[in-house]
């Protein structure tokens, strides 16, 4: 199977949900970008909208 390469996406928060993401990421010992790749599966699955895993990684680590 080929591996999947990671995308960019940027987006514009308020700096105070910055601090609140950061803090949470830091928390759960993840990286900013991983912790909120973590809240959209999870948002995504509650939503009914199930995202396949990548084998790359994605989504492992501590359950949310």
């Amino acid at each position: 199977m080929a591996e999947t390469k990671s995308t960019t996406l940027t987006v514009r928060i308020q700096p105070v949900v910055k601090e609140g993401l950061r803090a949470v990421a830091q928390h759960e010992r993840r990286s900013l970008a991983n912790m909120i790749e973590v809240m959209i599966r999870h948002y995504c699955d509650q939503a009914g909208c199930h995202i396949a895993e990548t084998g790359n990684g994605a989504g492992a680590g501590r359950a949310g």
